[in-house]
């Protein structure tokens, strides 16, 4: 049986989660109803860029499902979505690291810094799940 302390940081993983998952599904509508300005906020562009737009379209479509598959499960569910979560971004900081030299410093550390923390959290909820 948990103790209340297991209890309580349970709760706050869980609730950290639902947090990155909200913040998926806003991050994915935005990119998706505005690519081009969504890509200029965050360093990664300016102009007009038809390619770009489609593949940021398709990066919006992954945050949301991510983010509104965990919403959207019960507990069981949500087991399998934080590790579809962690994968994806454990590679989103793989290839944040490799595009390091082609993005300005700022751009680079902020999508690090998004991706590794949820990435972190992630393989906190992953390694809960699994020592239940």
């Amino acid at each position: 049986m948990a103790d209340a302390n297991e209890v309580d940081e349970r709760d706050k993983i869980d609730e950290l989660m639902v947090q990155v998952a909200r913040g998926r599904v806003a991050l994915g509508v935005a990119a998706f109803a505005a690519p081009a300005l969504t890509v200029r906020l965050i360093g990664m562009g300016r102009g007009a860029d038809g390619g770009r737009d489609v593949v940021t379209r398709m990066f919006a479509a992954r945050e949301i499902a991510l983010g509104a598959g965990y919403l959207l499960s019960g507990e069981e569910g949500r087991k399998l979505w934080a590790r579809l979560g962690l994968g994806v971004d454990s590679l989103d900081v793989v290839t944040g690291l490799r595009a390091r030299k082609r993005v300005p410093l700022w751009a680079a550390a902020g999508a690090l810094g998004v991706a590794g923390s949820a990435a972190a959290l992630g393989a906190a909820k992953v390694g809960r799940d699994v020592l239940r």
